[in-house]
């Protein structure tokens, strides 16, 4: 392992809750309905290509540009005014991973101003070496593009990286790129499939840095 990529929603902070509320209120502004087990099959996806086929399949009237705008205005609202903390356990790993010298790196679904929010707010920016939104990649998950720029970033190839995700877009796009993964089974992303990550863990304690080599 030469480098360690980091998914954010899910991952980092529980943040799905927040999603779920976000998303079942834009849909009924814009005038449907949808639940949060019909969401949950969007989990990991960018927010345009989520909310593309949300609109065709709803028959939202809207464009895709305001949905998205309405969208994200409400969930940094809804950031801000939370009680959010970073996962328990998360940060030990970071500072494990700093501490052994071994480059990090975040490839979120998240628009990058959801991202710089969510590090802003916990203080976490100055910990990753690189930042990708799988919105300034051609392909979001379950395509690989946003771990492979993440680890062209980081200088390291995709073979040598881990990835630690929590949806099944997520592990497919990890597994995509050639690269590792731990699946982390957060019961608030919902029923997500991790069947093909290489360690599946309960809770982010159970990651031992030291012993990822049986990857």
């Amino acid at each position: 392992m030469k480098a360690f990529i980091f998914d954010m929603d899910g991952v980092i902070i529980d943040s799905e809750p927040i999603h779920f509320e976000v998303e079942i209120g834009t849909v009924k502004y814009f005038g449907a309905e949808i639940t949060q087990q019909q969401l949950e099959n969007y989990v990991g996806m960018t927010a345009p290509e989520m909310w593309n086929e949300i609109r065709n399949e709803y028959k939202l009237a809207h464009p895709v540009e305001e949905i998205l705008a309405y969208q994200l205005e409400n969930k940094i609202k809804a950031l801000r005014a939370s009680e959010l903390e970073p996962i328990e356990g998360i940060k030990e790993v970071i500072e494990g991973l700093k501490q052994r010298q071994i480059p990090v790196g975040i490839a979120s679904s998240s628009s990058p101003e959801f991202i710089k929010e969510v590090l802003l707010k916990f203080g976490l920016t100055e910990y990753f070496d690189c930042i990708v939104s799988g919105e300034e990649v051609p392909k979001g998950k379950p395509a690989p593009d946003v771990y492979l720029k993440a680890a062209e970033q980081l200088g390291v190839k995709p073979e040598d990286c881990v990835v630690l995700e929590d949806s099944s877009h997520g592990v497919t796009a990890a597994k995509a790129a050639g690269m590792r993964c731990i699946g982390y089974v957060n019961v608030n992303s919902g029923n997500q499939d991790l069947s093909r990550a290489d360690l599946i863990v309960s809770s982010i304690h159970d990651i031992n840095l030291d012993d990822l080599s049986r990857l």
